[in-house]
Order: structure tokens, then C-alpha cells, then sequence
């Protein structure tokens, strides 16, 4: 009873005092469903528009030969996320979402780092550069590999995300 009344109560009746003062708790009763989507979270619903728009794609410099097979792969990435959206629904897209970021949905307040996009290139030390995607959670980091086809780096995608269960959860 204290926990969740009590302790809570001064702050809040400030908080009431100051919406009244100003003439805005007035408002908020008269007009409650104009305030909502200012005082309450609801989950976004995903779409492929919006679960791209949430990554920053980082591309080699203009002209480097990454920078070229980096461009085959980015419409392969859009392409993606509308066959998710299509086949699927919000279900993959949050799979997705989850496999780069650990959320499954975008969480009230955004994300921090925002999420980006890398490529995986052939490093000097390895004979041949990784097939399937690689996501680094802390970070927000989803890195791409590069294919020349729609259908390779899909089913690699599809690979990866039909085996990872993203921290425990099933």
C-alpha cells in the first residue's frame, strides 16, 4: 500500500498542481482521448516503411569498390522487409527488429544508439566472407552480408533469424 500509494502521492499532487495552474488539467478532463497519445505509451504497429526508417545505413565512400557491392545489397535489405511485411506481418518484422536490437517492438522512448546497418566485407585474414547476418544488440548494429542475389541473401536472412532465439526467449 505504501509502495504503490503513498510514496507516490506528493509527486503526483505536484504534478496535478502544476497541469492546474497552467490551465492544462482542465483541458486533459474535458478532452481525454486528444491527450492519450501524450500521457500513454501504446506499441507501434511495425511496418517495413517504418522498421527502415529506424536504421542508418552506413556506406563505404563513394567510388570504393565496397561502396558498389554495398548498393546491391541495400535493395535487397527494403526488399526484405516488404516480403516480411507481406507474408508475415508485425510477427517477422518484430523477429527482425529483435534479432538487430533485442526489442521486438520500438520501445516509448526510442532507441538508443539509434540502429544502423553495416556490411560484412573479406577481411585480409579470412579466406571468405560470412554468409549470414550479424547483429550486435549492445550497439543496435545489424551487419549485412553481401550477396549478388535477392534469393541467397534471403534465405541466409531467413537462416539466421529461423535460429536464433534471442536471449532465451522462445
Amino acid at each position: 500500500m505504501f509502495q504503490v500509494l503513498h510514496r507516490v502521492r506528493g509527486p503526483f499532487e505536484r504534478f496535478r498542481d502544476g497541469l492546474r495552474t497552467l490551465g492544462v488539467l482542465d483541458k486533459i478532463k474535458g478532452h481525454p482521448e486528444s491527450f492519450r497519445p501524450l500521457l500513454c505509451w501504446s506499441p507501434t504497429m511495425l511496418t517495413a516503411d517504418l522498421v527502415d526508417s529506424l536504421f542508418t545505413i552506413n556506406l563505404s565512400p563513394v567510388g570504393s569498390n565496397r561502396r558498389h557491392a554495398e548498393e546491391v545489397v541495400v535493395p535487397f535489405w527494403r526488399d526484405y522487409l516488404t516480403d516480411a511485411e507481406d507474408q508475415e506481418g508485425t510477427q517477422k518484422l518484430g523477429t527482425i527488429l529483435a534479432f538487430a536490437t533485442g526489442a521486438n517492438t520500438v520501445p516509448p522512448i526510442g532507441f538508443f544508439p539509434q540502429p544502423s546497418i553495416e556490411f560484412l566485407h573479406q577481411e585480409q585474414d579470412t579466406a571468405t566472407p560470412s554468409k549470414l547476418p550479424i547483429a550486435n544488440t549492445c550497439i543496435n548494429c545489424l551487419k549485412l552480408p553481401l550477396h549478388t542475389s535477392y534469393r541467397a541473401f534471403q534465405e541466409n536472412m531467413d537462416f539466421a533469424l529461423g535460429n536464433t532465439h534471442g536471449f532465451g526467449m522462445a
